[in-house]
């Protein structure tokens, strides 16, 4: 292992000797002519920042990368299918929440930004990141389609001497298996015209101590050119770069990272379940547990999983273990515990209200949060939509209040936040405390709710009037 000027290249060998890392370093020399040169041209152009960055998906992850990258100097384009995104990125005005506010204000003010809808933004660049949604199909498959989209757009208007780095978590395998050779119908080579690596986002919305520039960045890529090449351009952009063998150890270990912490978040959902009939509080078992120095580390138990990641990765990886002939039954076994979480909270809420003998039929359920985390406006995957669903299905009227989520789609139906306030709260049967705003009320809710249901501990400390349930 050896550190040079922020950049962490592991299993060193004579290979990853290769390229300029940072300037005043001297351009990456390969026994290929042509290569050579085309590597020269583009590592010149990332030193004096005359390089064009294409970001393709300007979302939660692309968003911030492109601030990033923008900081840095370059010019940079954010290439978006969605309109309304297009006009907002134009305006200044934020779709992400209130806290990419300055973005959205800097880059509709910046003569280095600009915001497109095609490939006529791809064209003119000499970078272009993709940053695009992997979800999961109806079976819980991999869903690529965004990924074949972009890399057919990169395709059809890339020019010669590109470097194009995927940053959507995946399988391993995806960008040397399903990126490259549809890159390659441009008539373009990876490795002899063409520069295709994997370096994994890394994103975690809300972190006010981690940004974009501070989390090392992980790179691999398909040849030493390409990794060589994707060094140097992160390198530009973020302190840390940590160069790997190859795209596919890239790919694993970020799926390995939020795989970590499914199976950890599932060990400790399943515990609460357990020591709850013993009628142990996991919370405090956690926090002693937590006092031992060495050999533990606390993940605590919630609602359900939510965002992106942690919720769609485990899949991902089972599907390709299943491919390769291979068996992932502990990481399986982890997102089934995990999924079925959001139900175990439905129905504590319904039997707690039997217990206080109100029928669920029209009872008034005031649900605190619907954002997956909290601080943040993201609702993807949020453990919130089946549990609200699943309380709906049960008859009970249901409400919620979010002060970063003003609107919450489920069911074809668009919901209103309410307001928080006494009145409110005492017109409730009970209180779902699903996600933990450092806005809210908490003492407020403590005083004046008569039944709570508390998934994140928010209550533990405060004097609670009411019934309280740790679910």
């Amino acid at each position: 292992m050896k550190v040079t000027c922020g950049i962490l290249l592991l299993r060193s060998s004579n290979a990853y000797e290769l390229g300029g890392y940072h300037r005043g370093m001297t351009e990456p020399t390969t026994s290929n002519q042509g290569v050579e040169a085309s590597m020269g041209i583009l590592h010149a152009r990332i030193e004096d920042r005359s390089a064009r960055v294409a970001v393709v998906g300007m979302g939660y992850v692309g968003l911030p990368l492109a601030h990033a990258v923008h900081e840095a100097g370059f010019q940079v384009v954010g290439v978006e299918h969605d309109s309304d995104r297009v006009r907002a990125l134009q305006a200044g005005t934020s779709y992400l929440g209130t806290a990419s506010d300055p973005i959205f204000k800097l880059f509709a003010s910046s003569d280095r930004f600009s915001a497109s809808m095609s490939e006529e933004g791809i064209s003119q660049c000499d970078v272009v990141l993709m940053c695009v949604p992997t979800p999961l199909g109806e079976n819980r498959e991999p869903d690529l389609s965004y990924v074949k989209s972009a890399a057919r757009m990169i395709a059809d208007s890339m020019r010669a001497g590109t470097l194009v780095s995927l940053e959507s978590t995946t399988w391993p395998g995806t960008t040397r298996k399903v990126v490259q050779p549809i890159l390659e119908e441009s008539g373009l080579t990876v490795g002899e015209d063409l520069f295709l690596a994997y370096s994994p986002e890394r994103e975690n919305p809300g972190d006010a101590t981690w940004q974009a520039t501070s989390i090392p960045k992980l790179v691999g890529g398909v040849n030493d050119q390409s990794r060589d090449l994707a060094a140097a351009f992160y390198a530009a952009v973020v302190e840390h770069v940590v160069v790997v063998s190859s795209t596919e150890v890239a790919e694993a270990a970020k799926i390995t990272e939020n795989v970590y912490r499914c199976v950890n978040i599932a060990l400790v959902n399943e515990l609460k379940l357990a020591y709850e009939q013993m009628g142990i509080d996991i919370w405090e078992v956690i926090e002693a547990s937590a006092t031992k120095p060495f050999g533990f580390e606390p993940f605590w138990p919630g609602p359900g999983l939510g965002g992106h990641c942690i919720p769609v990765d485990p899949f991902y990886l089972a599907w390709r273990a299943r491919q390769s002939g291979g068996a992932t039954r502990f990481i399986e076994l982890a997102g089934e515990i995990n999924t079925a979480m959001p139900e175990v909270v439905a129905k504590r809420v319904v039997t707690e209200l039997e217990l206080e003998g109100a029928k669920p039929e029209g009872a008034n359920v005031l649900l605190i949060g619907v954002a997956y985390k909290p601080n943040v406006s993201d609702m993807r995957e949020t453990p919130a939509a089946p549990i609200f669903s699943g309380l709906k299905q049960c008859g009970c009227d249901v409400f919620y209040h979010d002060p970063h989520c003003s609107t919450f789609s489920l069911d074809e139906d668009l919901h209103t936040s309410v307001p928080l306030d006494i009145e409110r709260v005492h017109n409730s049967d009970v209180v779902v405390i699903i996600t933990d705003h450092d806005e809210v009320d908490w003492q407020m809710i403590a005083r004046e709710a008569d039944l709570i249901i508390d998934c994140r501990n928010v209550m533990q400390g405060l004097d609670v009037a009411g019934r309280l349930v740790k679910a």
